[in-house]
């Protein structure tokens, strides 16, 4: 891995979160991310299951993590199987963990090799009720394909048919949505690490560049820095691409005159950043471009002031919507008859600005995390407010990350990233 090490402690924490709101003689088992073939013999790059990392920091393909705190023997209420190497796979592919490695990272005393999960498990079922199963219940996600947590369910209900069978995403999103010191350090390495890539961006784009070009020099000082690259798909769009949400072609000239909307994070150790930032091509915003960027830059500060403790997220963009469409006013995009007639379930600021403004942020960059109960402390949420007009071929989004504090304002973790329209402006222009 290109991270430094993870202290053992903040995994062992982790665990110890899941097993409190485990039922009695329930038994948990986390799956490692498949690696997924392109074709003949080549494969993506493994990317870890984001849960059996949170609760093991094992980063290792075929890796299965046991949780029963129920069991007869102590040394099998937490279990970690890892595969284990040999010196064909050590050649070919480099060595694997070994289990005192296993042990190091994770904090889990009992470690297994893979090969011995057939005859181990059957002994923890027999003691099992019920099976907490891994499943993703993400208000977002969008899994098209069968995983590796999936065909071990399907061995689980024709193996043992009377266990009770358990999701833990509710487990999972309350813990997960509440970062741990260690974390909320990981994921402000990961926004220095984005920063880098922005300081380095803005000394580099000017008329003509491509943006493809652009997705390059973020991917360079990413990698650079220990990151892995980007958290999501980039996307980098100027002048009208900029209005296409999810643009992430990147493939067309930016030209002179044209705003670039740039919404790309670093990842680091697995956790995300996740920044927007939307500058002049030609280093320089014009009377109406920085109308627009400031009334976009206004919501944005004002909506971060809303993220304390107790704020309800659906609540939240409510209030969102509003200071958008006094934006809006101001800027004559809208009038007081479009929002005297508006659908309350599709407001009139909603034709300027269609997305939410905040979501939960971590080891995914669109995390788990409770959205119907209140917001509390060192919860990590974006805030990413936007404005669209296509007939005019801008774009405008700012999105910055943020902790949420027991007292006070909410940290930023992007403090230092620059936004504001003169800081722009001279970076831009003297480089």
């Amino acid at each position: 891995m290109k991270y430094l090490p993870i202290s053992p402690q903040l995994f062992t924490k982790n665990r110890s979160k899941f097993v409190k709101q485990m039922q009695p003689k329930s038994i948990a088992v986390f799956n490692s991310n498949d690696v997924f073939s392109t074709g003949a013999d080549s494969t993506l790059p493994f990317e870890q299951h984001r849960n059996i990392f949170y609760l093991s920091g094992v980063d290792q393909e075929e890796s299965i993590l046991v949780i029963f705190p129920s069991a007869t023997k102590t040394e099998h209420r937490e279990v970690l199987f890892v595969k284990e190497t040999n010196d064909h796979i050590a050649v070919w592919e480099g060595a694997k963990l070994s289990k005192s490695q296993a042990t190091a990272t994770s904090g889990i005393q009992t470690v297994y090799w893979l090969k011995e999960f057939d005859s181990v498990f059957p002994t923890l079922m027999a003691e099992a009720t019920s099976f907490y199963i891994n499943n993703n219940d993400h208000y977002r996600q969008a899994v098209e394909m069968e995983t590796r947590d999936d065909r071990f369910l399907k061995m689980i209900k024709s193996t043992y048919p009377s266990v009770e069978l358990v999701p833990n995403f509710p487990i999972m999103e309350a813990i997960r949505g509440v970062k741990e010191p260690e974390e909320i350090t990981l994921i402000q390495m990961a926004c220095d690490i984005t920063e880098k890539g922005f300081r380095r961006v803005l000394g580099f784009v000017k008329p003509g560049v491509m943006e493809y070009e652009i997705e390059a020099e973020f991917a360079h000082e990413f990698i650079k820095n220990r990151s892995k690259g980007f958290a999501y798909t980039p996307i980098i769009g100027s002048g009208y691409n900029a209005c296409v949400l999810h643009y992430i072609e990147n493939n067309q000239v930016c030209k002179d005159g044209d705003m670039l909307l740039m919404d790309v994070g670093a990842e680091y150790a697995n956790y995300s950043s996740d920044m927007t930032r939307t500058i002049p091509v030609n280093g320089r915003f014009d009377a109406r471009q920085k109308a627009v960027y400031q009334a976009v830059l206004n919501v944005k500060n004002e909506a971060t002031k809303l993220l304390v403790p107790g704020t309800i997220w659906e609540d939240y963009h409510v209030e969102v919507g509003k200071m958008m469409t006094s934006e809006l006013l101001g800027l004559g995009l809208i009038d007081k008859a479009d929002v005297q007639n508006e659908d309350p379930k599709w407001p009139a600021y909603k034709k300027y600005f269609m997305h939410g403004t905040s979501h939960h942020m971590g080891l995914d960059t669109h995390d788990f995390g409770a959205l119907k109960t209140p917001m509390t402390a060192n919860m990590v949420f974006t805030v990413e407010p936007g404005i669209y007009i296509p007939d005019e071929k801008m774009g405008i989004r700012l999105e910055n990350d943020v902790v949420i504090q027991a007292e006070g304002p909410p940290l930023n973790l992007m403090q230092h990233i620059p936004i504001e329209v003169d800081e722009i402006e001279t970076l831009m222009q003297s480089s």
